[in-house]
């Protein structure tokens, strides 16, 4: 006997009995983020707590502690360049500490999609989780864990473009629209995305409130801040007739805030471990 629940194609808690009879239960963001998984024996009203094995755990809070620590960091990069640009000169400086915070924001992304990667998987035979060769890709599309992570890793690569074209200098309205615009707003929408399959795994469907859920938190921080930076980018678009942008406070105060997100959302990833 065994219930799937979810949306759409993507299973988020799979319950299913054991051969003992005892009831397990697992979920996805618990598998991958702490190794766990409960088991329910015959005739006791409450669960117990599985964990992977202790290579699986090792490298979980590892990658954790990359993703963690580089997206803070990043944020924290990011908010002060926000602030660079709206409180000091808004010179190239700001360009740059743009710059490195993708870097942090590309490590950060890469580290979450490993992690989902080379998460334990369920045995339903005997209900535990066990680990599996390391790897440094897969092709995953079934999984909604994976895709979550997936659009996120691209998201900040595709940020990568628009902070490149910060960084040139004499560029006409259409070039700047072309190469810092365009890729900003697509690094948005791909985090927006991104960020609503996480909700979606982590209510077991339609997004929800789940306040006693240190990993809602965490989604829903980040998911904060990707719609203050999709505020930001909306507002950064430089006019072709005059070429200034539309609202350079927006811009600056959306960066700042949603990077500051990120950076609170990391720093409760810290928590989140095996």
């Amino acid at each position: 006997m065994s219930r799937t629940e979810g949306t759409g194609p993507f299973t988020t808690r799979l319950t299913w009995r054991l051969g003992d009879g005892a009831t397990a239960v697992w979920e996805s963001r618990p598998a991958r983020k702490r190794g766990l998984l409960t088991v329910r024996p015959v005739g006791e009203s409450e669960p117990r707590p599985r964990s992977a094995d202790s290579e699986s755990l090792g490298r979980l809070s590892r990658l954790n502690a990359i993703a963690a620590g580089a997206f803070t960091v990043g944020g924290g990069l990011f908010a002060a360049g926000a602030a660079r640009a709206q409180f000091g000169t808004g010179d190239a400086t700001s360009a740059w500490i743009y710059f490195v915070g993708g870097l942090f924001f590309n490590t950060g992304g890469y580290a979450s999609l490993l992690q989902v990667i080379n998460a334990p998987r369920q045995d339903s035979r005997i209900g535990a989780l066990s680990a599996r060769r390391w790897r440094w890709w897969s092709y995953e599309p079934g999984r909604i864990d994976w895709l979550s992570t997936l659009l996120l890793f691209v998201g900040t690569l595709v940020f990568g473009i628009n902070l490149l074209g910060s960084l040139m200098q004499g560029l006409s309205v259409r070039q700047a629209n072309a190469l810092i615009w365009s890729p900003d707003l697509i690094g948005c929408t791909l985090f927006l995305v991104s960020g609503h399959l996480a909700l979606v795994e982590v209510c077991h469907g339609r997004p929800g409130l789940r306040t006693r859920d240190l990993g809602w938190w965490i989604v829903a921080v980040n998911q904060l801040g990707s719609v203050l930076f999709m505020a930001s980018a909306l507002a950064d678009f430089t006019r072709p007739a005059t070429g200034s942008v539309l609202n350079v406070d927006i811009a600056n105060w959306g960066t700042l805030t949603g990077a500051a997100c990120f950076s609170v959302g990391g720093v409760l990833q810290f928590y989140e471990r095996p």
